[in-house]
């Protein structure tokens, strides 16, 4: 495994990471458990003129600070006051692109996710869909503004590259407040993989 290094994530193109996000390894060490699993889907957010985004019309605000932070960092955000979402912050400094992780398969550390969600079998519904993601991997609010070059929450490649006719670009999903910007096809997904949310 190779922890992907700021250069990965200070990039422009939000549409471009996201996508080459898809395959990576998200782990979590937290109090010596590891937890992990493939990301299989993501959402780009591209930040001031994105009407999907959080930081649409440079909007900022105690929650959203954290996402004119540098490439690199966490972002999450409490969603119907259940959720928390996983994102990861990208682009240089003052310009707050960000992309949600929706969807993982689940590689490393699944007694401890099984617990953390209160399942007692591994199905498809563990890691799917990104209140899963977060609550299986027990990342959380708290973790918001954390750097992704550091230990506890890290993506990295084992060299796992999905072939360009397994990722598909859709629609972003539940962001239908955002007009025309809601048709963008925004959320990528590796096909035919049972750990992808929605249609």
């Amino acid at each position: 495994m190779v922890k992907l290094e700021q250069e990965f994530y200070n990039r422009a193109d939000v549409l471009k990471i996201a996508r080459e996000l898809l395959g990576k390894v998200l782990i979590t060490k937290f109090d010596g458990i590891v937890t992990s699993g493939r990301i299989v889907e993501v959402e780009a957010y591209a930040g001031v003129k994105d009407k999907a985004s959080h930081a649409y019309g440079g909007r900022h605000t105690n929650r959203t600070s954290v996402m004119y932070y540098p490439g690199g960092t966490v972002y999450v955000y409490l969603c119907y006051g259940i959720h928390h979402l996983f994102n990861i912050v990208t682009n240089i400094k003052d310009v707050p692109h960000a992309i949600l992780v929706r969807g993982v398969e689940p590689m490393e550390g699944i007694p401890a996710m099984l617990q953390r969600t209160g399942k007692k079998k591994l199905d498809y519904t563990l890691t799917r869909g990104p209140g899963n993601v977060s609550k299986a991997l027990g990342i959380g609010t708290k973790h918001t503004g954390g750097s992704l070059l550091q230990d506890e929450i890290i993506i990295a490649s084992d060299g796992f590259v999905p072939k360009k006719e397994d990722i598909a670009a859709t629609p972003r999903i539940g962001v239908d407040y955002a007009g025309e910007d809601a048709l963008l096809p925004y959320r990528f997904i590796i096909k035919g993989n049972k750990y992808v949310s929605g249609k």
